[in-house]
């Protein structure tokens, strides 16, 4: 995805923002350019508050004036505006390549809407060709990923500068690569009930819009009721 796409896509989040609004706030390298117009919007006189999902959009937000709320200082969110690195036709999705997948599930949970920012390669026919982030305590990272290897997932413990990855919580992130998926919610459950795992990037029944950017323009997708 060009930056060009990113930017069309990221700025068509304006026709979604309404004043007064709690917004939750993603994270990555699409959402950047959506986190940039709502702060050109806020110079503009939008009055809005937001919950981030990590730190890098902690920092973002703070540096265009963006006002942060805890995620226990709301009752609901309004509307959250995220990415995504898969969407399949049902509107279920693959999320956390950028590693903030328990925060940004925290808070799509708790909003009335979510929208998400993705380019037309991310929408796919079934959810699997890009490896499932399972987000896992360290204690357990050893043990989880032997479980996961054993069930045939083809795990990967996430590395950065030759180190384990850890997410704004302290925990590791396997990556699962585990191909088409064909029960999206079973494996939901099954990943959930193994010890030591905390979260995992399925995003099942949460989307209600997706701006996809094509080329020099965007398709926006609403999901039926």
């Amino acid at each position: 995805m060009s930056d060009k796409e990113k930017e069309l896509a990221g700025s068509k989040v304006s026709d979604f923002i309404e004043d007064g609004m709690i917004l939750g706030l993603g994270t990555g390298s699409t959402f950047y350019y959506a986190i940039k117009k709502i702060g050109e919007m806020v110079k503009n006189g939008l009055k809005i508050e937001a919950v981030s999902t990590s730190s890098s959009t902690d920092t973002l937000a703070q540096s265009l004036n963006i006002p942060l709320l805890s995620i226990d200082d709301v009752e609901t969110i309004d509307l959250t505006i995220d990415g995504a690195d898969e969407v399949d036709p049902n509107f279920n999705g693959i999320k956390g390549g950028g590693g903030a997948l328990l925060f940004e599930k925290v808070v799509a949970k708790s909003s009335k809407k979510n929208l998400w920012v993705v380019n037309s390669a991310k929408m796919v026919d079934k959810l699997g060709a890009f490896p499932l982030p399972i987000e896992v305590v360290p204690y357990a990272l050893g043990n989880v990923f032997k479980k996961l290897e054993a069930r045939g997932y083809n795990p990967r413990i996430r590395m950065r500068d030759g180190e384990k990855y850890l997410t704004d919580s302290g925990n590791n992130i396997i990556d699962a690569s585990l191909g088409a998926i064909e029960d999206a919610y079973k494996l939901e459950v099954e990943l959930n009930m193994i010890p030591g795992v905390v979260e995992n990037g399925l995003f099942l029944d949460v989307v209600d819009i997706v701006i996809v950017g094509k080329g020099n323009g965007v398709e926006v997708i609403k999901k039926s009721s």
